[in-house]
C-alpha cells in the first residue's frame, strides 16, 4: 500500500510525533508498503521530486528525530518554515495524502489528536488512521471528557471547570482546593499539567500554564499507582504501571527520558485478575462513550482501597517502539512492524463504513 506517514505539527507534542511517525514509517516500509514520512507543518518544501515518486525515496524521507528534555520552541519551528503561508498544514501535504490509501496518522496534540486533520482528511474521502474528526475532538478536550466520564458512570476524580485570566490568580490560589491537579484542556505529554500541594504553589502552577491556554479543568489529587490501560481492535491490552523516578512526578522528562531521569513502566502491571478486569472494563467503557474506534489508551490511577480512578484517554498515543500500547502488545504477542500494519488495515475497515 502507499501510506503517507504524517508527524511533527506544531503541537508542544512535535518531537514525540516526529519519533512516533519514523518508527511507524520505517516499520512499514519493513513489512513492504510505500511508506513515506511527510510533516504536516513544513510538508514536502525539501522536496523536489514528482510526489508520485516520493513513495519510493529512501529510507521513506525519514530522517533522524530524537526527544529532548523539554518541549521544542514552536515559535522557532514556525520561523524557519520557508513557505510563509499562515496554514498550519505545509507545502504538498494534502495532494501526497490524496495520492495515498491510508493516512497513519503519527501525530500527538494539537492539529493531530483534536479531530482537525481528520476533518480535512475525510472531506477529501482520504483514509486515516485511528478515530473519526468528532470522536478525536471530545477526547481531546478534558473537560469534554470528564462530562462524558460523569454522564457513563466511569470513576473519576471530583473535578470543575476553569476559566481564567492572570488577574484572577490571587483569588483562585485561595478558593481553589489544595492539594489538586490543574491541566489545559487540550494538552498533552505531561505538558500544561500541574500537581500543586500548596497555595503557593497553585499561584505558580496557573501563571506557569497560562501561556498554554485559560481553559482548565482542576480535579481532586488521587494518592495511589499510576497505570494506564491500551484498547485495540475492541479489546483491552495488559495494563501498564507507571512508577515515576522517586520524588517525581511522570512529567515530560520522566516520560521520554531513560535512566535515572525516566520513569519506570511495569508492563503487565503486577496487579490482581479483579484489578486487571476493573481497569479494563472502565478503559471500553469510555472507548465507547466517546465513539473511539481502532486504538486508544485510558490513563488511571489506582487507588489504596482498590479503586480505579480515570484521568482521561489518548486518541493517538505513542506509537515509537518503546511506547506503552506497543509494548503491550508485545506481551500479547503482536510485534511492532505487525501492529503498524494492523492498525493501517483495521481503520480502513473502519473507514469503509462510512462511505
Amino acid at each position: 500500500m502507499k501510506i503517507v506517514v504524517l508527524g511533527g505539527g506544531v503541537s508542544t507534542e512535535r518531537a514525540v510525533s516526529l519519533v512516533t511517525a519514523t518508527s511507524v514509517c520505517r516499520a512499514l516500509r519493513e513489512r513492504g508498503h510505500r511508506a513515506v514520512f511527510v510533516d504536516l507543518y513544513f510538508g514536502l518544501e525539501d522536496y523536489e521530486g514528482p510526489l508520485e515518486k516520493a513513495f519510493d525515496e529512501p529510507d521513506g524521507l525519514c530522517g533522524a528525530a530524537n526527544i529532548g528534555h523539554s518541549a521544542p520552541d514552536l515559535e522557532a519551528v514556525k520561523a524557519s518554515r520557508r513557505w510563509k503561508s499562515p496554514s498550519r498544514i505545509g507545502k504538498g501535504v494534502l495532494e501526497i495524502c490524496q495520492m495515498a490509501d491510508c493516512v497513519f496518522l503519527g501525530l500527538h496534540g494539537a492539529d493531530g489528536e483534536d479531530g482537525k486533520i481528520q476533518a480535512a482528511l475525510d472531506l477529501l474521502g482520504v483514509p486515516y488512521t485511528g478515530s473519526d474528526h468528532l470522536s478525536s475532538a471530545m477526547a481531546m478536550d478534558k473537560s469534554v471528557t470528564k462530562r462524558i466520564m460523569d454522564a457513563n458512570g466511569i470513576r473519576t476524580p471530583r473535578w470543575q471547570d476553569l476559566h481564567f485570566t492572570a488577574a484572577e490568580i490571587p483569588r483562585l490560589s485561595e478558593t481553589l482546593p489544595v492539594p489538586c491537579a490543574v491541566k489545559i484542556v487540550n494538552g498533552g505529554s505531561s505538558i500544561g499539567v500541574a500537581l500543586p500541594d500548596t497555595r503557593e504553589e497553585l499561584a505558580q502552577a496557573l501563571e506557569e500554564l497560562l501561556p498554554y491556554g485559560d481553559h482548565a479543568v482542576v480535579e481532586e489529587k488521587i494518592a495511589g499507582r499510576e497505570l494506564t490501560v491500551p484498547v485495540l481492535d475492541g479489546r483491552c491490552l495488559c495494563p501498564i504501571e507507571i512508577v515515576p523516578p522517586e520524588g517525581n512526578s511522570f512529567d515530560y522528562v520522566a516520560k521520554y527520558q531513560s535512566g535515572s531521569e525516566g520513569a519506570r513502566e511495569l508492563c503487565p502491571a503486577p496487579i490482581t485478575e479483579a484489578e486487571r478486569e476493573l481497569l479494563g472494563e472502565a478503559a471500553l467503557k469510555l472507548h465507547r462513550a466517546l465513539g473511539l474506534c481502532v486504538y486508544s489508551r485510558s490513563d488511571f490511577i489506582l487507588d489504596s482501597e482498590g479503586r480505579a480512578w480515570c484521568l482521561e484517554v489518548n486518541t493517538l498515543p505513542g506509537m515509537t517502539p518503546a511506547s506503552l500500547i506497543p509494548k503491550a502488545a508485545a506481551e500479547a504477542g503482536i510485534g511492532y512492524g505487525e501492529l503498524c500494519e494492523q492498525i493501517v488495515r483495521l481503520s480502513i475497515a473502519e473507514r469503509s463504513k462510512n462511505h
